[in-house]
């Protein structure tokens, strides 16, 4: 029997190689310099741009790019084509890829007034293009909304102590945020107390579990769970939009508004209010839970304390190492390549990263020198959670390889509960624990993505660096009008919440996972490619191998990968073998096709114009090109 502590050695040796030494190769070939004035103290304004401490800061970026899926994505590849695939792809990527697109995405924005990876590449190649990304990057956000306020409403209709838990630590950054800006309380007793906090939050949400309407079919909720709509009288809940929908119930159908409302909230507040705070605390139970899952891993292997037949941790026999090129069946016809690599994007690489490190990190960092721990360890971070979430399956066993989402979050906390009984931990209390982990990380994703998407709007309608708009100072015309709120600190959210809710209600969330993947993948890939443009435009005697590779590699594995979606998954299957049944399922696979290839077409057309600026400038031989950030 094969130990799951394999899993955790091969990418804790691939990681520290990575940042003990390509990393520090990166940050000096980037010229980080304390030296340096920062848009955070350039433009500190105590709403978007505000220096914050190493830690803080780590702790919202990590917390913002580590969503739910680096959970889904590994867990799903594994069951699909088998652990080690899966866990290659990990190990070997994440740090030349992953983290290397995180660290110059974050050091290109920085010397970029804290400006987005579109306004970077618009510098260089032009208004048109920068539009072109911009836009791009906003409808993928929209994705990003409508996923993970799913996913967060199956933790909590799954895990009901979870919603509670999640309440309290909520609750407690409002107060730190006062307390640390406001009152400027001294940091580490404040840290000390209000993490402590924390921790008792998560008892008493095993105590007192909180639902928004009553369990369905065969489903039950724990002994002494609160239900909203048993105290109000509201029925079961049928009434709800979307509850008959599937993979959804009138509890799910319930939370994924609020969830939206909580994120345009959390969007629209100073940073020092809520984000900054409440993912400084929440880094901590992501700490405990990454952290401690590993070291229950080791300590299972090498004391056999962990609640299972052996005592040991090791990988289910209903786990396959390799089930093949094409994968098990159930899973349809799905191929290795290209289809592992965009299922498994965050862990690995992932252009949303690029979104908050050029988004709301780049505008809060402190000194030059952080980018290093923040952007290229802060992404390895994220790919010892993917391990963790390979480690679970691998414990708990084969799951179900076309449920996907709903498939992979059982798994993660059932799996991570057995983990726990290493250190001797009950597995009633560690798999409950391990959702509130994964609820952190979307909740932090989630309201990030809705104030990334505001930036990118500011950007594309025109808002000076340190500006900001309220979106009701309406009039002037029609496109005054629609600018000012598309722009908009409080309207800018419904701009984005409200496709976002129609997709996950439709039913039709399930066939959009790919595709999220695959836009997601195709982002990453432009990343570097305005990566290696600034790069070449800033000196020409800069090497462009560590972006330039990296893009060439991603942009050939999303095309085919689009490829496969558009003329395969969806004209083919969907559309001509009559797999879409109804009018909105073949909508759906129709305008599923068309997007899939509207990116295919807006990657090649980035691409050239990035080559023929960078042919242009190389064969100038300029030199001592000065960055357009400078000026």
């Amino acid at each position: 029997m094969t130990q799951v502590i394999w899993i955790v050695l091969a990418v804790l040796v691939t990681f520290s190689v990575g940042y003990l030494g390509y990393s520090k190769y990166l940050a000096r070939f980037l010229e980080l310099d304390d030296e340096n004035e920062t848009p955070a103290h350039k433009y500190e304004d105590g709403q978007e741009y505000v220096p914050s401490k190493k830690p803080v800061l780590l702790g919202h970026h990590y917390s913002s790019i580590a969503g739910g899926a680096p959970i889904v994505g590994p867990i799903t590849a594994g069951a699909v084509w088998g652990w080690v695939p899966a866990l290659l792809w990990i190990a070997i990527g994440n740090p030349l890829m992953g983290s290397v697109h995180d660290f110059v995405s974050l050091s290109g924005s920085l010397r970029h007034e804290g400006k987005s990876i579109g306004y970077i590449i618009g510098e260089y190649i032009g208004e048109g293009g920068k539009n072109m990304l911009l836009w791009f990057a906003f409808l993928t956000i929209i994705l990003v909304v409508a996923v993970f306020a799913l996913v967060v409403a199956i933790v909590f209709d799954a895990f009901p102590q979870v919603t509670t838990a999640s309440f309290v630590y909520i609750a407690l950054a409002l107060l730190l945020g006062v307390y640390l800006y406001q009152l400027n309380g001294p940091f580490l007793p404040g840290t000390v107390v209000f993490v402590t906090l924390v921790f008792a939050g998560v008892y008493a949400g095993i105590q007192y579990p909180f639902a928004l309407f009553p369990a369905v079919g065969d489903a039950s909720y724990p002994a002494g769970t609160l239900v909203l709509a048993d105290v109000l009288n509201l029925g079961s809940g049928q009434w709800i939009p979307g509850s008959s929908a599937t993979a959804m119930n009138p509890n799910r159908a319930a939370w994924v508004p609020i969830i939206m409302v909580y994120a345009g909230i959390a969007s629209a507040l100073p940073v020092w209010v809520l984000l900054q705070p409440r993912d400084y605390l929440s880094s901590f139970l992501l700490y405990a839970g990454v952290g401690g899952a590993l070291l229950a891993v080791i300590v299972g292997t090498i004391f056999g304390t962990a609640a299972t037949e052996s005592g040991s941790l090791v990988i289910a026999d209903s786990m396959g190492a390799f089930n093949g090129f094409w994968g098990v069946e159930g899973a349809g016809l799905a191929p290795l390549f290209p289809l592992l690599f965009i299922t498994i994007a965050c862990g690995t690489i992932s252009g949303f990263h690029s979104l908050v490190s050029s988004g709301t990190t780049a505008k809060q960092l402190n000194k030059e020198t952080d980018a290093r721990l923040i952007g290229y360890g802060g992404m390895l971070g994220e790919g010892l959670l993917a391990a963790v979430a390979l480690s679970t399956l691998a414990v708990a066993g084969f799951a179900d390889p076309a449920g996907g989402i709903g498939a992979a979050l059982p798994n993660f906390a059932t799996g991570g509960g057995i983990i726990f009984t290493s250190l001797g931990i009950p597995q009633n209390f560690g798999a409950p624990f391990m959702a509130l982990v994964l609820v952190s990380f979307l909740l932090t994703s989630t309201d990030t993505a809705v104030r990334l998407g505001r930036y990118m709007m500011e950007e594309i309608v025109g808002l000076r660096a340190g500006e900001t708009a309220s979106g009701f100072n309406v009039g002037g015309g029609l496109r005054s009008t629609l600018g000012e709120i598309g722009r908009g600190r409080y309207t800018n959210p419904l701009v984005q919440a409200i496709p976002a809710y129609l997709m996950v209600i439709s039913g039709e969330w399930l066939t959009l996972w790919a595709l999220f993947g695959g836009a997601n993948q195709l982002l990453a890939a432009l990343a570097l490619l305005t990566a290696t443009v600034w790069l070449a435009n800033w000196d020409d005697s800069k090497q462009l191998y560590s972006t330039g590779v990296p893009m060439a590699i991603m942009t050939t594995i999303t095309i085919l990968g689009l490829a496969w979606l558009a003329f395969y998954s969806n004209l083919y299957q969907n559309l001509i073998q009559g797999g879409a049944e109804g009018t909105a399922a073949i909508a759906s696979s129709a305008v599923q096709m068309v997007l899939a290839l509207v990116l295919i077409g807006l990657a090649l057309a980035l691409v050239k114009k990035g080559y023929d600026n960078i042919s242009t400038v190389r064969d100038r031989g300029r030199a001592g090109a000065v960055e357009p950030g400078d000026d």
